[in-house]
């Protein structure tokens, strides 16, 4: 008896280990939609090409319907023995409408047919995924303009720096995600074109019109190469790239927000939307949905890693190792989808303590920068010796245990005589951010602007759809 699947080249059933590790159906079931979709563009062209009858490609086109209908309902039985979505689909197809359903699957392969529905289930994910961070866009720019003016410290090494603003940090963020972004829309521009019809690996002998089922699924054209066609996953390596990137954003972020919750840090609080308690400590705020936006990230490197290496040494053309190309990332997309939802939940939540923050931000001697630009503008001292003289007054102010701001004048004049009380103007923390005026410097009026910027090329590219 030969296989159903595979004909009369084989006549004994595959040992059960075999079936085992062979069966994709488990992963690739999420594939329905695209399978069902690209099936009916097939269909479609092979009647317009008079390769099949105009009855059987719309007895076709109606069994798809009705499985699509039974998938979503809940009601269709995936079969493990028929090994993937397509052959599920197909022998479904053939009980709904008997021989007909054979004559879909002419001109194209398992090869193609599969390269052109992960294709497909890759785009929905990017745009879903632009979606995401636009809205997440949207949520840190409503709070960069509320807190435009919000003192808080600046950190390099993790070290108070330099006073910031809270809009202004937040804003970081925003132009992270938009390099996310662009990111992502490259990767579905070099996507967006159709392996459909490159059958195996050479192309078929039938007149079938590769344009016409490249339009019908929304490609811009379809592969010109068939063998590139069915044996690349560039498009998902690329797309977890991108992932990657944004996830490490996203961890960074969240990271941030595990320090700001702390009682040692404080300048933050997260609602219990966002946080968890403690089985054995009453008083415990957990910011567990940070934390776990942090390992989520692990997932989708992880995912990258693991195809760059499933591909790394296969030859042209597909080979069967590339079945292991979408469990991993389907994973990771939905970790990082997971983890913007999280992330934009929580900016909208977050609550932070101004008081702390402006306290903070004068700690220190953040205002030090301020002292030495202050000698070179007012005094014209090179800013190298400006520097040094900056670093003994702050190590005074040290010594006497007092804030840079309250270290009495003739202590700065004793060692730079021809400081002015004028210097006591730029040393508060609310003088040190309104200075920082340079292009996307922390000065509020720069926030404000262009938290309102961001605004409105957010509501732009709304309307656009």
């Amino acid at each position: 008896m030969s296989n159903k699947m595979w004909g009369g080249r084989f006549s004994e059933r595959p040992d059960e280990i075999m079936e085992e590790i062979n069966v994709s159906i488990d992963v690739d079931r999420h594939l329905f939609a695209q399978d069902i979709a690209a099936s009916k563009a097939h269909a479609a062209m092979l009647a317009a090409q008079g390769i099949i009858t105009a009855s059987d490609a719309k007895n076709i086109g109606k069994g798809l319907d009705t499985i699509l209908s039974e998938i979503g309902k809940g009601g269709f039985e995936f079969k493990r023995a028929l090994e993937d979505i397509h052959m599920n689909v197909e022998s479904r197809l053939s009980e709904l409408i008997g021989p007909a359903a054979g004559r879909l699957h002419t001109a194209r392969s398992r090869n193609d047919q599969v390269a052109t529905d992960f294709r497909l289930y890759v785009r929905d994910v990017l745009d879903e995924t632009d979606a995401a961070l636009a809205a997440f866009q949207h949520a840190l720019v409503q709070r960069a303009l509320e807190h435009a003016a919000t003192v808080m410290p600046g950190f390099t090494h993790l070290q108070t720096a330099q006073p910031v603003t809270f809009g202004h940090h937040l804003l970081a963020y925003v132009e992270m995600a938009a390099r996310d972004r662009g990111r992502f829309q490259d990767a579905r521009k070099r996507l967006n074109e159709s392996p459909l019809g490159a059958a195996a690996l050479a192309g078929t002998s039938f007149p079938i019109d590769r344009h016409a089922t490249a339009k019908a699924l929304g490609f811009d054209r379809p592969m010109a190469n068939s063998l590139d066609a069915v044996s690349d996953r560039d498009f998902v390596l690329e797309t977890l790239s991108g992932a990657a990137i944004c996830a490490v954003h996203m961890s960074r972020f969240a990271e941030e927000i595990v320090i700001w919750t702390s009682p040692l840090v404080g300048m933050i609080r997260l609602s219990d939307k966002f946080t968890t308690g403690s089985s054995i400590m009453p008083q415990k705020r957990n910011p567990d949905a940070a934390e776990l936006v942090r390992a989520k990230t692990g997932r989708v490197i992880g995912a990258l890693n693991g195809l760059l290496i499933v591909m790394k040494g296969l030859p042209l053309a597909y080979q069967k190792d590339m079945q292991e190309d979408k469990q991993g990332a389907m994973e990771g997309f939905a970790a990082l989808s997971l983890a913007i939802r999280a992330m934009t939940g929580m900016v909208r939540d977050l609550v932070p303590d101004e008081a702390k923050m402006k306290l903070a931000a004068g700690e220190g001697y953040a205002t030090a920068t301020d002292l030495a630009d202050w000698l070179v503008r007012t005094l014209k001292m090179p800013f190298r010796e400006a520097h040094h003289v900056t670093g003994r007054i702050v190590a005074k102010a040290a010594e006497g245990g007092v804030a840079l701001h309250d270290l009495p004048l003739e202590q700065m004049q004793a060692i730079e005589p021809d400081i002015t009380k004028d210097v006591l103007g730029v040393l508060s923390v609310e003088s040190s951010v309104k200075s920082r005026t340079s292009f996307g410097g922390t000065a509020p009026k720069n926030v404000a602007a262009q938290a309102k910027a961001w605004l409105r090329r957010l509501e732009k590219e709304r309307k656009l759809g």
